[in-house]
């Protein structure tokens, strides 16, 4: 059974929030996030980050634009991501909107792996670039920038992934994560990047009065592909990030939006009007993943340079069959994990290493979480990459850091890993196939050094309790229209009910009518269709439900005792 606790909140931010006239009710909710100030609450573009302070970035905005001056041949190798695709588009559409002469390339995660690998290059080269611009990748790429180097190709590195023991001897890099660079958000996507560097691009070219007698672009027009690829990747949603989010999916919820992205929502069947992170997060993210996944990400970046309604629907219709096969391969492959796990006690692991020569290397990733979610223990899941080799992808859980955990792994056993990449919450790496179950003892091993019993105990973290009088169709309102994600969660309550009415729903889902404080509420139990009893202890999210072109006020039960 989890813990349920209550977020904790400064009261001197919180008093300072009253102070400045934010509801009270929401006041206590930032005052739990961290938000000290009401200038904490400021997500116009103003309030962004200057691009100047990403270092190097100047250097990276006069090497583009000597480019385009001289009309040189520049190309953007994407990562095979949302993230990735989403950094290809603004990459591209920033480019050529100032002139460039620009063309892109996304390696097949099956045939070339990640990054800028020197195969890559060699394919690369066949179309003559004089720069590469690397787009959520190649700070790791130490061989591929070499092999550019000697092919006369000037590399310009904009990632966002934690750098390994060497840099690549590119002619510039961009990220906020590399030693020595001091800016403050250290949590920007890839995508977030080379919106910062396309930025910075157009300063320069200003300064150059590149513009003069042409239409200088719109880089806010790019916002929607940001907003995106930022909520996508799960990074954490800081201030600078919220900025990026929200002003995306203010464009988003005008009809202000790349053809792309509004077909994805269509064939999902969401409203534009409507759109908030969970969109971006959960239903066009995934459908713009599965072509990564699954067959070539090439798919999901031409939908989002489609500059039609017509072309971006046909995309957006191959990149919703190709989610549907994705989720059926994923269901059967969480069947295997599951019946797998049921021969061993997962109590007494800190860890859990996975692998069956049945699983898709392009769903080991969302298997992985799926498995985290349900045993709250670090995960990796492998599968065969046809060489003799095995593709993990792992997902953590606060307190345990994937990448520096693998970093532990290879000091110690420096032949088990042959190279590996990601973040604190998620990673990638690649072992021989014969060594999974050194590999596996070896990662239990850190695991346990790293994680305390308490760490693997599941917390369900909630904002308190709720009078029935405080849950108001406008308090709901807005919480539905603010940006939550990763490191920012969105609110949830407690809270003791009756039942009144249950009733199952699409086979699998309760639907419920409950009592608090005499006041009546409509409440959905997604997933879970088992009887409750007439009482209950529930952990819910407030939400809007739209049916028939009606809202009204619901509660989403994610936890009940």
């Amino acid at each position: 059974m989890p813990e349920i606790v209550t977020r904790e909140r400064d009261p001197a931010a919180f008093n300072a929030l009253l102070a400045a006239n934010v509801d009270p009710r929401m006041a206590r909710v930032y005052a739990a996030r961290g938000i000290a100030s009401a200038a904490d609450l400021n997500h116009g573009l103003p309030a962004l980050l200057p691009p100047a302070q990403l270092a190097f970035i100047e250097d990276a905005a006069r090497l583009l634009a000597d480019a385009i001056e001289a009309h040189k041949r520049l190309l953007i190798v994407a990562d095979y991501d949302a993230d990735g695709a989403t950094a290809c588009a603004v990459g591209m559409r920033a480019l050529a909107a100032m002139g460039a002469k620009v063309d892109f390339i996304v390696p097949n995660r099956f045939e070339f792996g990640y990054g800028l690998t020197p195969e890559i290059v060699a394919l690369a080269a066949q179309s003559g670039p004089d720069i590469i611009i690397t787009v959520d990748n190649g700070i790791a790429s130490v061989d591929g920038v070499a092999e550019a180097n000697r092919r006369g190709i000037r590399v310009l590195v904009t990632d966002h992934h934690l750098p390994g023991q060497s840099l690549p001897d590119a002619a510039v890099i961009v990220n906020p994560n590399q030693v020595g660079d001091h800016f403050a958000s250290k949590n920007l996507a890839g995508v977030g990047v080379i919106f910062y560097t396309m930025t910075a691009l157009r300063t320069e070219l200003r300064a150059r009065n590149y513009f003069a007698g042409k239409t200088e672009p719109n880089l806010a027009d790019l916002l929607d592909l940001v907003a995106l690829g930022t909520v996508a990747d799960v990074v954490r949603l800081d201030h600078n990030n919220r900025v990026l989010v929200e002003q995306g999916l203010a464009r988003i919820r005008a009809g202000r939006m790349s053809p792309g992205i509004r077909a994805l929502m269509q064939v999902a069947g969401r409203d534009p009007g409507r759109a908030s992170t969970y969109d971006l997060g959960f239903v066009v993210g995934p459908r713009l993943n599965a072509a990564g996944r699954l067959d070539d990400m090439s798919l999901g970046i031409s939908c989002l340079l489609a500059d039609n309604e017509h072309s971006a629907t046909e995309l957006a219709t191959k990149l919703d069959t190709l989610n549907r096969e994705r989720r059926s391969i994923e269901s059967e492959m969480r069947d295997v994990a599951l019946a797998s796990l049921e021969h061993i006690d997962v109590g007494a692991r800190y860890a859990l290493s996975m692998f069956d020569a049945s699983w898709h290397q392009g769903v080991v990733g969302i298997l992985a979480s799926r498995i985290r979610e349900k045993y709250h223990r670090p995960v990796i899941a492998f599968a065969q990459d046809g060489q003799g080799n095995l593709k993990g992808s792992g997902r953590s859980i606060t307190g345990f850091h994937m990448r520096d955990a693998l970093d532990l792994v290879t000091k110690r056993r420096p032949e088990l890993i042959s190279k590996f990449g990601g973040h604190a919450m998620s990673a990638g790496l690649t072992i021989a196939e014969s060594g999974m179950a050194d590999f596996a003892n070896a990662f239990e091993a850190v695991a346990r050094e790293l994680l305390t019993p308490a760490d693997l105990a599941e917390r369900i973290e909630t904002d308190g309790t709720l009078d029935a009088d405080e849950l108001t169709f406008d308090f709901v309102q807005t919480i539905d229209r603010q940006v939550w994600g990763q490191g920012f969660a969105a609110p949830s309550f407690t809270g003791h009910f009756r039942v009144m009415e249950q009733r199952v729903v699409g086979q699998k889902h309760l639907k419920l009518k409950l009592s608090l404080g005499g006041a009546t509420f409509e409440a959905m139990r997604f997933g879970l269709g088992d009887a409750l009893n007439s009482s209950i202890d529930a952990v819910f999210r407030p939400s809007i439900n739209e049916f028939r072109g009606q809202a009204t006020l619901q509660l989403v039960l994610d936890y009940v005792a």
